[in-house]
Formats: structure tokens, C-alpha cells, sequence
């Protein structure tokens, strides 16, 4: 259910206190990608073999609480989360890698350039505002009215319920309506997440993440953790993003380089929305292995 047959070898590694679930192919300088909502590693099937073919150890984890990660009764933060990244870092046997993130895994990769710079030497991230920018986004609008989900989660045990009914199909609703291509997903590919959500633990944990996100804004937690995402990357960034994504708007993201001090790379995917590594898995392969290339 979570370990999809392919040229990729499953593997479970300790890492941060727990054990998580990876898919790994080709030998390289390791590339570390990380999933977001409501997907797991498989999100990155075209990619790790496009990075694999271009001379890179590319690996695509599941996240805590996703796939056959385990899934905690917490650690849901992104402190914590981070720590899981740099963990499945050393527990690969590397000290460095190129972080690539999706989503809530671009949120994950922001912050582990501030928080673990010495693992860190470049970041990709794809549908993924920085941190204190989606922060800043709530006197937007626009931009409230398209996270407006998030609050939705925010009840306790009434949400995971919706995620899991009739066989997950909340999440081909979401995969719907969250993209912008025509076609997608396709039946594969909505079967797929569909099972992955239901898996035992897995919408609990995964909703999680977005509580943390609304309780923690006014705690001590919370507040630390924003005025730490303050300071400027020194690292190299490749920003990508759906030029028709529903749920961070284009807008609210495109800030994001004022806190980043390294070489900064914005680029909008067209005619795509929050899924551009599947959506258009073509073009985001090609400009990952064209930013790693210019960026060593």
C-alpha cells in the first residue's frame, strides 16, 4: 500500500527517536525529497529517477506519521520535524544533502535551512511560501480564504473521519481541486493516495501538522519558532510554483526570497496548480536537474 513496485529499493531507517520509510535509487550526492498533504514519497516517482539518471542518490521519505513512517502519538512540530530530516540525513550516511520539498515538505525544507544549516546545502522548494510569509498571509484575504481548509481541521476527530469515508474519496476531492490539469489525477494515481490515507494512524498524523500550524500562532512554541525563521538562508534556493495554485497563492509565496541571503531562483510552473511535480513532472524534473548542475 505505501511500498509501490519500481526501480527503487524500500528501506526502514532510525532516525530522531522513530523509524521512517524511504525509497532510494542511483548514487550521487544525496538529494533528500520530501512529500507534502495529503501525498507520501510516491509523489516523487518521476523525480527520483530523472535525478537518479542525472547522477544523484536520490531518496523520497515518508514523512512522520505518513506511509510506513511511524506514526507518533506526537512530535508533529516543525522543530521536531526537521530533526527527523536531519536525522534520515546521518542515518543515510551522509552529513550534507540537497533538500527538495513539496508543500508541507517545503515548508519542512525551509525551516531545516535555518535550523540544521550544516546538513543543508541547497533547497528546492515547490508549493511552499517561506514560513513568515504564510505567517504575514493573514491579513490577506485572499490568501485566508484559500487556507480556509486549514480551519476546518482544526476540530478534533471530525476530519479524520471525512478523509477516510468511502474509501478516501475526500482526497481525490482534494487532489481535484487543488490542481489545475486536465486528466489529473488519473485513476492510478487517486487510487493510490486514496488507499495511503487510509492507512491506520495516517489521517490523524497528518492533520497534525496543519493544528500545530493555527495553535501554536500565539504560544511561546510558536512565536519562538517565527522570530528563529527570521534569519536570512545562506544557502542556494530553487523556488517553484503553480502558476494556478488554489492553495498558496503565487502571490503570497513570491516573497519568500526576502529571507534568503544565498543565490535565489524564482520560477513559476504554468498551467499548473498545487501538484507541479506530478502535474507537470516533466519540466520540474528538468529545472531540478538544471539548478543542481549550476548550483555545485
Amino acid at each position: 500500500m505505501w511500498a509501490p513496485e519500481g526501480p527503487w529499493t524500500h528501506r526502514q531507517i532510525a532516525a530522531n527517536g522513530a523509524r521512517f520509510h524511504v525509497a532510494e535509487v542511483g548514487e550521487g550526492p544525496l538529494v533528500l525529497l520530501l512529500h507534502g498533504f495529503p501525498t507520501f514519497w510516491w509523489t516523487w516517482r518521476h523525480q527520483l529517477t530523472a535525478l537518479a539518471a542525472a547522477g544523484y542518490r536520490a531518496v523520497a521519505m515518508d514523512l512522520r506519521g505518513y506511509g510506513g513512517s511511524d506514526k507518533t502519538p506526537r512530535g508533529y512540530d516543525p522543530i521536531t520535524l526537521t530533526g527527523d530530516v536531519a536525522g534520515v540525513v546521518q542515518s543515510l550516511g551522509e552529513a550534507e544533502a540537497t533538500i527538495v520539498g513539496h508543500g508541507w515538505g517545503g515548508v519542512l525544507a525551509w525551516t531545516s535551512a535555518v535550523f540544521e544549516p550544516k546538513v543543508v546545502t541547497r533547497l528546492a522548494v515547490i508549493s511552499a511560501a517561506h514560513p513568515r510569509r504564510m505567517r504575514s498571509a493573514v491579513i490577506d484575504r485572499e490568501q485566508v480564504a484559500a487556507s480556509s481548509y486549514v480551519l476546518a481541521y482544526q476540530r478534533p476527530w471530525i476530519p479524520e473521519r471525512q478523509l477516510v469515508a468511502d474509501d478516501g474519496a475526500a482526497v481525490g476531492d482534494l487532489l481535484r481541486e487543488w490542481s489545475a490539469t486536465p486528466g489529473w489525477p488519473d485513476a492510478e494515481t487517486e487510487a493510490t493516495y486514496r488507499r495511503a490515507i487510509q492507512i491506520k494512524a495516517v489521517a490523524h498524523s497528518a492533520l497534525e501538522y496543519h493544528r500545530w500550524a493555527v495553535r501554536s500562532l500565539a504560544r511561546p512554541d510558536g512565536l519562538r519558532y517565527a522570530r528563529r525563521m527570521r534569519a536570512p538562508i545562506p544557502r542556494p534556493v530553487l523556488h517553484l510554483h503553480g502558476a494556478r495554485d488554489p492553495v498558496v497563492r503565487p502571490s503570497t509565496a513570491a516573497g519568500s526570497g526576502r529571507y534568503v541571503a544565498g543565490p535565489y531562483s524564482w520560477s513559476v510552473v504554468p498551467e499548473v496548480g498545487h501538484f507541479p511535480q506530478e502535474e507537470a513532472p516533466e519540466a520540474v524534473s528538468a529545472a531540478l536537474v538544471t539548478w543542481l548542475a549550476g548550483s555545485t
